[in-house]
This record gives C-alpha cells, sequence and structure tokens, in this order.
C-alpha cells in the first residue's frame, strides 16, 4: 500500500488493543497528497479514559497554553506562524477561503488572549497541546465511529451531521473538499474545520481517537513528540489507560 508508512514508537503505556484494526484500515486518498505531498497524519487511539470535568491539571495545561500563544503572538501576527501559513495554503489549495474557515490550530491561537475553552479534562488536554506545540489537533469519540477513518476529496455528495441556528442539520460538504469520513459520512469537513455531531467528544467518552495534522515544515519527530506528551498527558485520565498509534504518510 503505497499510501501508508507505518512507524512504531511506542511508550511505556501503549499496548496492543482491538483499535489496531481500525488503524490498519485508515487511509490518506492519493488525490489528497498529490494536493500536498508533504501532508502527514499521525492517528493515536486512546481507551480506558475516565471521564472528568476540567480539574486543577487540566486548568493549569490550559493557562500555559494561553501563555505561550501570548508569546508566540507578541511576535507575530497569527497568520505568519509557519504551520498556519501552512494550513492557509492547503486550505486555499482546495477551494476554501482560510480567513472564513479557519483550521483548528488558527482558531484556538485566535482565542487564546481571551482565554481558551474550559470543556473537560480530555477536551483541554488536547486543545492546549494543540496551541502549544503549534499543531491542528482533533479530538473524537471512537464509540461514534462507523469503519475506519478516512481523509479524502469530497464528491459532494456525502452527508455531514451540524448544527444551524440550534437546529440539527445534514449538510453535504463542496466537491473536492478535504474531508475526515467513515462509513457513515462525513466527520470533519475542510481537514480540520469542524467535527460532525456523531463522532463529538461527550462528557461520557471513554475511548478517543486523535488525530495530528503536520504540513512542512512540522517534522515527524516533532509529530511523534506531541503524541508522546499527549498520551502522558492522558495516561492520569484512569488506572487502564491503553494507547495505539499510526503514521500515514506519502
Amino acid at each position: 500500500m503505497p499510501w501508508e508508512t507505518l512507524r512504531g514508537r511506542p511508550t511505556w503505556c501503549e499496548t496492543a488493543a482491538v483499535d489496531d484494526n481500525l488503524l490498519a484500515r485508515a487511509a490518506v486518498d492519493d488525490a489528497v497528497f498529490a494536493l500536498r505531498p508533504d501532508y502527514r497524519a499521525l492517528l493515536l487511539t486512546v481507551e480506558g479514559i475516565t471521564p472528568g470535568p476540567t480539574d486543577a491539571d487540566s486548568e493549569a495545561l490550559l493557562t500555559t497554553a494561553e501563555t505561550a500563544a501570548r508569546t508566540a503572538l507578541a511576535e507575530s501576527a497569527v497568520e505568519d506562524l509557519p504551520h498556519v501559513a501552512a494550513w492557509r495554503e492547503a486550505y486555499r489549495a482546495f477551494g476554501s477561503k482560510p480567513q472564513r474557515t479557519r483550521n483548528s490550530l488558527e482558531a484556538l491561537l485566535r482565542r487564546a488572549d481571551a482565554g481558551l475553552p474550559r470543556v473537560n479534562r480530555l477536551t483541554d488536554i488536547y486543545n492546549a497541546l494543540s496551541v502549544m506545540h503549534q499543531i491542528p489537533l482533533g479530538g473524537e469519540d471512537l464509540a461514534g465511529y462507523a469503519g475506519p477513518p478516512r481523509l479524502v476529496r469530497a464528491t459532494g455528495d456525502e452527508p455531514f451531521d451540524t448544527t444551524a441556528s440550534g437546529q440539527d442539520v445534514v449538510e453535504h460538504p463542496d466537491p473536492g473538499e478535504v474531508d475526515w469520513a467513515d462509513d457513515a459520512g462525513v466527520t470533519c469537513r475542510r481537514w480540520n474545520w469542524r467535527q460532525c455531531r456523531r463522532t463529538q467528544l461527550r462528557d461520557g467518552t471513554t475511548s478517543a481517537l486523535f488525530i495530528l495534522d503536520a504540513l512542512d515544515p512540522f517534522t515527524d519527530d516533532e509529530l511523534h513528540t506531541v503524541a508522546d506528551e499527549l498520551v502522558s498527558h492522558l495516561s492520569s485520565l484512569g488506572p487502564g489507560v491503553r494507547s495505539s498509534r499510526r503514521l500515514l504518510a506519502p
């Protein structure tokens, strides 16, 4: 399978898990790599999480991330940060306007000065690491998945369940848009812009899929460093936390 690169760099709490089958079937379409040959995705599954609200540890991590963002943005406009700029170019490549649909990293950075959202400790951890390492990092509830995750150029027919004006609605992506999807439809539109309702992390989530998106100049070693740090923090969320990972690259 020429689209994949498998790389194991297990940490002390990583074990083989049922999620390995899902990770083995995950894919990035050749059409996406043709659009951005420098793209890589590190997929990380985590099981055995004990749900809980924002706590002292996740609050401290968010505060550290807010400070890091203010320091970075004191020296550079958000759109000029190297990884943000790379993602803006990637959005333009498939016809999206980054001023209107901001990638998840840029959206968080722009909120950091006023304060990052406090959601629950699981969400707080990955939002904080996204800001601290300046990388788009998404978290999804594995229980909501129907089949393996795939990054595709959309046809425009795929369903995307979301909300509009407070109402549940089903939308469809623009043809050619880069989207994460499973067997039931789009799970995240425009690479890392907006997640569907079905796979959103919830207060009761016990198993999650994290997607770490990278473009140059972000390196593979940096990707694994972020994943290592994420696993380290998540290991505190339960006595039986287990994780597995896979790197998808051209």
